[in-house]
């Protein structure tokens, strides 16, 4: 038989009852700075891997270390052709969808 997990007690509730003044506010402006822009990945990880199905809308993360592993990765999920695929490195954060065209196919070439 499975053992419990063990109760992990929280303190939820004293925090709800701290006053708002005991917390330092900041503009809209610096906490999308801060947190949206000012990602931060570990230096033993290449890429992180985001796929969601198009279909389902389930998502699986897959998180890799070495950048030949995650490039196999991508073009064998990406053979399937239903599904979105969010690619975030220490340097920038890439966004491949199946429905979008290719900017560099020039259809008068």
């Amino acid at each position: 038989m499975p053992r419990k997990k063990p109760y992990f007690h929280n303190s939820v509730e004293a925090m709800r009852r701290v006053p708002d003044s005991f917390f330092e506010s900041i503009l809209y402006d610096e906490f999308m700075d801060w947190k949206i822009a000012g990602w931060e990945i570990p230096t033993s990880v290449d890429c992180i891997i985001r796929e969601r199905n198009l279909v389902t809308n389930k998502v699986k993360e897959y998180v890799y270390q070495r950048p030949g592993a995650a490039h196999n990765k991508l073009k064998e999920r990406m053979a399937l052709g239903d599904r979105e695929f969010t690619v975030c490195r220490a340097d920038a954060i890439h966004l491949l969808r199946p429905d979008t065209e290719d900017p560099y196919d020039d259809p008068l070439a």
